[in-house]
């Protein structure tokens, strides 16, 4: 998700904790799921994984993960997030390659969210390659 913007600030991040459901989706905690890649602990093992992680550091509001898993050749200098904006779910749609026999890899999802309040969607083709051994994001293809 490239989503960037420059809104002025607004409502904190959703209070997500380690025993909280992880907002990617998957049946664990948070902690246990994207919480350790967000913390470094563990690195994403799968292009579908990163992007479940990335989603979530959205919904968290993580920039120094979003940016550290961001490929070098694509990154923005900084992630400001459109705070009028609450991530509701995330569907993935398919994937293409990006397991550990790949080095490239892409995953076609539905990012539901609120825009003050108004419920819509973003529909994207990301795009994963590996840089120095970790999947990384490059860019993507609006869908829709």
């Amino acid at each position: 998700m490239s989503r960037r913007t420059s809104r002025p600030r607004g409502p904190a991040a959703a209070r997500i904790t380690p025993a909280s459901p992880c907002p990617c989706g998957l049946p664990a905690a948070y902690g246990e799921c994207c919480g350790r890649f967000h913390s470094g602990s563990a690195a994403a093992p799968t292009c579908e994984a990163l992007m479940r992680s990335r989603y979530a550091a959205f919904v968290v509001r993580d920039a120094a993960y979003l940016l550290r898993t961001w490929h070098p050749g694509t990154r923005p200098p900084g992630v400001d997030f459109d705070l009028a904006m609450r991530w509701t779910g995330l569907d993935i749609l398919d994937t293409t390659e990006g397991s550990a026999f790949h080095s490239t890899g892409t995953v076609t999802f539905r990012a539901h969210y609120t825009d003050d309040g108004r419920p819509d969607s973003l529909h994207e083709k990301s795009r994963f390659v590996r840089h120095e051994g970790a999947w990384v994001y490059t860019t993507a293809v609006f869908v829709d």
